[in-house]
């Protein structure tokens, strides 16, 4: 018989499909179209068949639709989900650094997927990734070792455990909101749509239809989802409950809180589409290079010398 782990690690990808789907459902809101419109939206892409251009790469192309939602539920197998019996699915002594290679592989997937095609719009789709990535994986880096520092582990369940009656989110505000900032950017949502964009009729997904575009825009929603579940472990103390009187303020099982956390991680997320607008490449390169690395470095050096002194 298979032990917990491994149960918890062959349930994770058709339970992240689910959430992931629930928040597509509601980012389908927050743009003003009806809940059930990504329901509507994967039946008829099943229906569809798959799109060919000249000259193109099948084999390209399906290796990164395809290894973008891996790349989702992989990282997601290192998050601590409050389930009795295990940390998380896979316990890593480093699971922040394998979470983040997973989103960078997340990165490759998209590239690659544009390219694939061999066509002008997915091909520029594709390409936007490049400077995009560059401008948001370095901040983004630096919000994810912040919190390992002052924890001094690599680990995202004993990172949790360092929080005892202190959020890092209250401790170290900066690095949470590039956090959200870049993990947004890391999905390519909301005002960081670039490679999807509508200027492109869809950037890196602008040639693929059927299973291969829905492969494409579930993996993406499902990265949203895993880097938004992270942050319930580095930054919100993960399955502990609301430090307002103490750490044991209130009570119930630690997986109904890193559920309730991430909902409102979610909903801060999917929000964000509706209070800012798609930003310019060269605008979102500018701001990540001149405020938010700088940003991002002062954080990590204020939480360094606090820890050291």
């Amino acid at each position: 018989m298979a032990d917990l782990p491994t149960l918890l690690l062959l349930l994770l990808a058709p339970a992240l499909v689910v959430v992931a789907g629930l928040a597509a459902a509601g980012g389908a809101v927050t743009s003003g179209d009806r809940a059930g419109a990504p329901v509507v939206e994967t039946l008829r892409l099943l229906t569809k068949q798959r799109r060919r251009t000249p000259d193109d790469d099948p084999l390209l192309a399906r290796v990164g639709l395809t290894v973008l939602p891996v790349a989702a539920v992989l990282a997601l197998a290192v998050v601590p989900l409050g389930l009795p019996g295990t940390s998380a699915p896979v316990d890593l002594d480093v699971g922040v650094v394998w979470f983040n290679a997973m989103e960078v592989l997340a990165w490759f997937a998209v590239w690659t997927a544009g390219w694939g095609p061999n066509a002008a719009t997915s091909l520029a789709g594709g390409y936007r990734v490049l400077p995009l990535g560059l401008a948001y994986e370095l901040p983004h880096m630096f919000a994810i070792i912040t919190p390992a520092v002052a924890a001094g582990s690599l680990d995202p369940a004993r990172i949790a455990d360092a929080q005892h009656g202190l959020w890092y989110a209250v401790w170290m505000p900066a690095a949470f909101v590039l956090y959200l900032v870049s993990t947004a950017a890391m999905a390519f949502w909301g005002p960081f749509a670039a490679p999807l964009g509508r200027d492109l009729a869809g950037g890196a997904a602008a040639e693929h239809a059927g299973l291969d575009r829905l492969l494409l825009h579930a993996g993406r929603w499902m990265l949203l989802v895993a880097a938004a579940a992270m942050a319930v472990p580095l930054f919100l103390g993960g399955g502990a409950p609301p430090p307002i009187t103490g750490p044991d303020a209130f009570g119930g099982p630690a997986w109904l809180w890193v559920a309730i956390k991430l909902l409102v991680v979610l909903a801060l997320l999917l929000g964000l589409r509706r209070v800012v607008p798609v930003l310019r490449m060269e605008r979102f390169a500018t701001l990540a290079w001149v405020v938010l690395i700088p940003l991002a470095v002062a954080q990590a050096l204020v939480v360094t010398v606090v820890v050291l002194g």
